[in-house]
């Protein structure tokens, strides 16, 4: 389709007088990824949650296509509506797994409160598949009633990916995936993020510091500086002829490292 799943104009937050981000505009197909990128302080996380409609906007607006077809203004929507839409057509996977998981329910309870949210009812299918996800995400069967406190950094977001992906969204947010995990843990995360993300064919928009990452995994990268947008393209345009001094200096600090 022409229309966007996701269209963002405008989009403006202030913290008091500090500036979270200003007048940012996007729009993001279905199949496509979205790398937003910078240091700490850019605004990139608060242009995820403003995206996500965790935080509303000072100024701006964020539409919607829903499976109907018609275009919401998520910021018009009900607290209700936005709850169902984070728990069935969208997916967050967040850097911390611990707010993104529930750690006292089993791994595979975890996996199946997706799937009751979509209307699954029958408990044995709703475990089978449960399992199945688990080991799509490299975690073994017999790990299905442990709880993710009983897990590794690495199995906890692996576990949190196979939480939002069960449901099959047709949306993902994805907030430094990879950060705070050992080299080898996020080569193997990312591998398994990249195929998924092809397999089911998501549109996600996903913030991250890391070039690398980016690389790896976006169509379209956004540099953010200061609240503001200040250079986007093709992810490899951006990264191998960046325009921006700011961008160019980003590149090349990894390329030093």
């Amino acid at each position: 389709m022409t229309t966007p799943l996701l269209s963002a104009r405008g989009l403006t937050k202030f913290y008091g007088a500090r500036l979270g981000c200003a007048d940012v505009s996007l729009d993001l197909h279905e199949g496509e990824v979205l790398a937003v990128v910078g240091e700490s302080g850019s605004g990139k996380s608060t242009l995820l949650s403003l995206l996500a409609s965790e935080l509303e906007p000072d100024a701006g607006r964020v539409d919607y296509r829903m499976r109907d077809g018609t275009l919401r203004d998520l910021f018009a929507l009900g607290e209700a509506e936005r709850r169902l839409l984070l728990r069935t057509d969208w997916g967050f996977i967040r850097q911390d797994a611990t707010q993104g998981l529930r750690m006292g329910v089993s791994a595979g309870g975890n996996v199946g409160e997706r799937l009751m949210a979509v209307g699954a009812r029958h408990y044995g299918n709703i475990r089978r598949t449960s399992g199945d996800w688990l080991g799509r995400v490299e975690i073994e069967l017999d790990r299905i009633d442990d709880t993710p406190r009983q897990f590794s950094g690495g199995m906890r977001q692996r576990l949190q990916i196979a939480r939002n992906l069960v449901s099959r969204p047709r949306l993902v947010f994805m907030d430094e995936p990879t950060s705070g995990l050992d080299v080898s843990v996020q080569a193997r995360l990312l591998d398994l993020l990249r195929g998924l993300v092809s397999e089911l064919g998501l549109a996600v928009v996903i913030v991250t510091h890391d070039l690398a990452v980016a690389r790896l995994l976006s169509h379209r990268m956004m540099v953010m500086r200061q609240g503001r947008v200040i250079e986007s393209g093709l992810t490899d345009q951006v990264l191998d002829d960046p325009r921006e001094p700011y961008s160019q200096l980003l590149v090349s600090s990894v390329i030093a490292a």
